[in-house]
């Protein structure tokens, strides 16, 4: 038998959760969710069509998803290194806002 194989999720150093979490924020997911949102305007203002709604939710359901597989990356490497996830979670979103200046 070979070596166990690995899971491709898994996430191994702090640099590959700062990438995650870029990616996450620069989605054509979130940008489509902020799109919507301007364009049909706030849900209670007034009501959204059946597609409009439906359009909607395909956006935020694809950003939240994003989002949930970050979150749990970032609970993994915690527990990984001994760390505390909400202090490990605000180093991960400070150095990728960092990075994203920094290449601007």
């Amino acid at each position: 038998m070979g070596p166990p194989a690995q899971d491709p999720h898994a996430v191994h150093t702090f640099e590959e959760l700062v990438k995650r979490q870029r990616a996450a924020d620069a989605t054509q997911a979130q940008a489509q969710v902020e799109q919507l949102r301007d364009q049909y305007g706030p849900p209670a203002r007034e009501p959204s069509s059946e597609q409009q709604t439906a359009t909607y939710e395909t956006a935020w359901r694809a950003w939240r998803d994003l989002a949930r597989d970050v979150q749990a990356a970032v609970t993994e490497y915690a527990k990984d290194e001994g760390q505390a996830r909400n202090e490990v979670e605000a180093s991960v979103k400070k150095a990728a806002r960092q990075a994203t200046e920094d290449s601007s």
